[in-house]
């Protein structure tokens, strides 16, 4: 099994959104059992609660569903996520700061380095004080790294 986790700042909107649209199409490709996919974020201040409802209601709309609750990501997680996925540079950094081991912290990379069409170092865009379109962008550049990681994923286990 291999494990992934997204990660943001407060794992409300951009991690869960990717989560949901991971698990999406790893569900569409019949690969759940191969794949366990989680989120969370570098601060804690959201821990236990539900994701961010316009998050979820641009997802909804795409029959995406995102649920779940906000988690911290801790050194710990480290040992048990295969891939540790940033949604922006400010996010890598923290986790590269906190990673117990330099290996570990130059295996964690952007989201968007998934997409071929993104440029290099590219952000997912944090819409929480945006209106309804920024979320609708964040659906669109997520589902494409997401789309990326898939194939990664599949090329690299043959699957």
């Amino acid at each position: 099994m291999i494990r992934v986790c997204f990660v943001c700042l407060g794992n409300i909107c951009r991690s869960p959104t990717a989560e949901g649209v991971m698990r999406h199409l790893v569900a569409e490709a019949g690969l759940e059992e191969h794949i366990h996919i989680e989120s969370a974020g570098t601060g804690g201040w959201h821990a236990g609660e539900p994701p961010d409802r316009r998050s979820t209601a641009a997802a909804a709309a795409r029959g995406i569903r995102v649920d779940g609750r906000a988690q911290q990501f801790l050194a710990d997680d480290f040992a048990r996520f295969d891939h540790v996925l940033a949604m922006d540079g400010d996010n890598l950094r923290d986790l590269r700061r906190i990673a117990p081991s330099p290996d570990l912290a130059a295996a964690v990379q952007l989201l968007r380095s998934y997409d071929a069409s993104a440029p290099k170092d590219a952000d997912v865009p944090d819409p929480y004080y945006g209106g309804p379109s920024g979320f609708e962008d964040v659906l669109n550049v997520v589902q494409a790294g997401c789309r990326g990681l898939l194939d990664a994923l599949r090329e690299e286990h043959g699957w």
